[in-house]
């Protein structure tokens, strides 16, 4: 039976310190988490009759500490960090609701076609953090495939691997898709920036001891030949000779519709929230349009992407939000009552 009483937050939470990166004590947690599920009646989340997923995307150091690799600011300037405050209340005060929780992390190596050593120009050097890579810049050579990449893709065939550099943003521009970005290195495998922000992991694994029920950890973006935004499918999904280099996210797809509502959080909102959206309404729209009502988008746990005076993708990320509620689905407060938007 779906629990309507929100609960306090557990004395050990400390906004304060949301943005900054430590070490969960995991023994410690542990013993509150059950102490805290016995002194409020929190079941297992096998006993669940309702079914709710929290999917939270990407809530990284690197997209959420300030001064990281990719910090999300939104207009606000400090977008990520109030988020990820709201988000951690979320899941303290509706423990006994969210049956699973469904973390998101994206992940990267050094040598991928959106990181700055994937790409040359005519005297050898490699584009700037934050460069778009049209199909016109590729045609007329003003970027190339790095050569050196071709004993590690493609079996050292350096024309192949430019064959293939063209295909991947002619693909992007013919599915209109944004330009290549040249991100900053980010998310690195193995990195403090990949890791989990502090708070939000300890309020994941609070949540898994005292529910009982393991967080879902889905990878995203090691695949060298693409970007992938959302964790339900890459940007490009076969090569220049049509061939499969990656494939959908199935298994996950196929999980998050089977649960009676799924909520939605992370970062950032323009970019890997909005794609991930988008993909989960692409499926829906395919089995049954009536699905789009069990999603909910925590609006107020969620920025996008700004760095001022380069780029701001407010506007992208507001229009997104609009297509999503105009095919049903609902924009809701993380820090209003669950049962005054929950319809079941």
């Amino acid at each position: 039976m779906l629990t309507t009483t929100p609960l306090p937050i557990p004395t050990h939470f400390d906004s304060r310190r949301v943005a900054e990166v430590w070490r969960v004590p995991y023994e410690e947690r542990a013993i509150a988490a059950a102490a805290w599920a016995n002194e409020y009646g929190i079941a297992p989340a096998s006993q669940d009759d309702v079914n709710i997923c929290l999917l939270a995307i990407d809530v990284q150091n690197t997209f959420c500490i300030p001064s990281y690799e990719l910090f999300v600011g939104g207009r606000s300037g400090m977008g990520a960090v109030e988020d990820n405050v709201r988000l951690c209340e979320f899941i303290y005060r509706n423990l006994a609701r969210l049956t699973e929780l469904v973390v998101t992390m994206d992940t990267h190596t050094a040598a991928q076609v959106f990181h700055a050593i994937a790409w040359v120009n005519e005297a050898g050097e490699h584009p700037p953090a934050m460069t778009m890579i049209t199909r016109d810049d590729v045609e007329r050579g003003v970027w190339r495939a790095n050569p050196a990449l071709g004993s590690r893709i493609f079996g050292g065939d350096a024309e192949q691997l430019q064959a293939y550099a063209r295909h991947y943003v002619q693909q992007l521009e013919s599915e209109g898709k944004f330009p290549l970005t040249i991100w900053p290195y980010h998310s690195m495998l193995g990195g403090v920036g990949h890791a989990l922000v502090s708070a939000f992991e300890e309020a994941c694994f609070f949540h898994a001891i005292a529910r009982q029920q393991q967080t879902r950890f889905e990878l995203k973006g090691s695949n060298p030949l693409t970007e992938n935004y959302s964790v339900l499918k890459p940007e490009v999904m076969m090569d220049h000779h049509q061939r499969a280099i990656a494939h959908k996210n199935t298994g996950l797809i196929d999980t998050l519709l089977d649960f009676d509502a799924v909520v939605i959080a992370g970062q950032a909102k323009s970019h890997c929230v909005a794609w991930t959206v988008d993909d989960l309404l692409r499926e829906i729209k395919a089995r049954n349009p009536k699905l789009a009502q069990k999603v909910y988008l925590l609006e107020d746990c969620a920025s996008p992407v700004v760095v001022p005076g380069v780029v701001d993708f407010t506007n992208q990320a507001d229009a997104a939000y609009e297509r999503f509620t105009t095919a049903g689905m609902h924009v809701v407060k993380s820090t209003e009552p669950m049962e005054s938007w929950l319809k079941l």
